[in-house]
């Protein structure tokens, strides 16, 4: 039982490495950026297809009334002349074209709310994209900030204060070595350039030492 219990909780051990390498933060910020660079590319696709839902309907209506308009003029016309049955055609036909007129009127009024929303979500989107987008910046460099802190942290934990005093001090008896070394060859260098004085000069000197108060007694 105990092996196996070492062997889960080293797998678990492995697994929750894993989850850390893939949850890096700057990571796992760039991809929720894109999740939401995605939503805004959706959202502007979605406002073309309503601006253009608005063109046409507002064609439309355009096009409806100016019908009603013209057969309004046809039934005028029409009775003016005597002509009932025309007359009717023409009422019949812009009564229909009312009718139209008004579902094309409310249809184009729920397209418009629809833009406003659509146009509304994709200003929060834009917005949130620029907060996100901002805080990032903020979060990479407190993120290369953390692993510096990190790296440091490592460095000071293998520094030991104790070996590079030793090493130091091994410098130091190498360079007082080299500096005896180098006293001492200059003093065997004077020393040989040095000539003690022989007896022979001693005594010259000491004669004519005494030649000299001899003849000043004479």
């Amino acid at each position: 039982m105990g092996l196996f219990h070492r062997v889960k909780t080293m797998i678990l051990a492995d697994l929750h490495k894993l989850v850390d390498q893939w949850e890096d933060p700057i990571a796992m910020t760039k991809q929720y950026l894109r999740e939401l660079e995605e939503h805004i590319q959706q959202g502007h696709q979605a406002l073309t297809q309503q601006i253009l839902a608005e063109q046409r309907y507002e064609t439309l209506i355009a096009q409806t009334k100016a019908i009603i308009e013209k057969r309004a003029r046809q039934a005028t016309l029409a009775l003016e002349r005597n002509e009932e049955a025309i007359a009717k055609l023409a009422l019949r036909e812009k009564l229909l074209y009312e009718k139209k007129l008004s579902a094309y009127e409310q249809q184009y009024k729920t397209v418009k709310e629809k833009t406003a929303y659509v146009t509304e979500q994709l200003k929060q989107l834009q917005e949130k994209y620029d907060e996100l987008s901002a805080k990032q910046l903020e979060l990479i460099a407190r993120a290369n900030a953390a692993k510096a802190l990190k790296q440091m942290d490592a460095s000071l934990a293998s520094f030991h204060p104790d070996h590079a005093l030793r090493g130091f001090a091994r410098m130091e008896e190498r360079i007082l070595a080299l500096e005896a070394e180098t006293t001492a060859a200059r003093h065997f260098l004077a020393s040989k350039h040095y000539r003690p004085s022989s007896l022979e000069e001693e005594v010259e000197n000491e004669l004519a030492k005494w030649k000299e108060a001899q003849a000043k007694t004479n």
